[in-house]
């Protein structure tokens, strides 16, 4: 007997996809999509294909809970000038936004943050690991209090 064992999950991913797998008729009631964090290439602010079916996934999830907000933040490298970084956490921040309104989230329960470089994940050094959004789930009192 042979056995084929795949074990990179980038191709996986892709060949599910490209199958016309989707991943948000899987979501169970209640269950919170797992991944909050997603990260860009150089001087990039839209996500890829395997990024936005995750971000679907969230939308699933917040329709099914109307009374729990999300607030993106946005984040970029320490690469050039900070007003440029900011613009570009700006734009990351509202391609998330416009996908997840584009999947019925209304536009008053996404707050959106760019922090720029202010606010890296990693050592300054490690450029691709600060290059990123991150969600984050708010009740409405929360959300009202920010």
């Amino acid at each position: 007997m042979t056995v084929l064992v795949l074990d990179n999950p980038d191709l996986i991913a892709k060949a599910a996809i490209a199958s016309g797998f989707n991943a948000a008729t899987l979501m169970t009631e209640g269950r919170r999509p797992h991944r909050m964090r997603f990260h860009y290439g150089f001087n990039k602010h839209s996500l890829d294909s395997s990024d936005k079916v995750i971000v679907r996934q969230h939308a699933v999830y917040l329709r099914q809970h109307p009374t729990i907000n999300v607030r993106i933040h946005g984040h970029s490298d320490n690469f050039g000038a900070e007003d440029y970084n900011r613009f570009l956490s700006r734009l990351r921040t509202n391609s998330v936004a416009r996908l997840l309104m584009d999947e019925g989230i209304a536009e008053s329960r996404i707050l959106v943050s760019s922090w720029g470089s202010d606010r890296p994940l990693a050592t300054p050094d490690d450029r691709a690991a600060n290059r990123r959004i991150e969600l984050e789930y708010l009740t409405h009192d929360m959300a009202r209090a920010l």
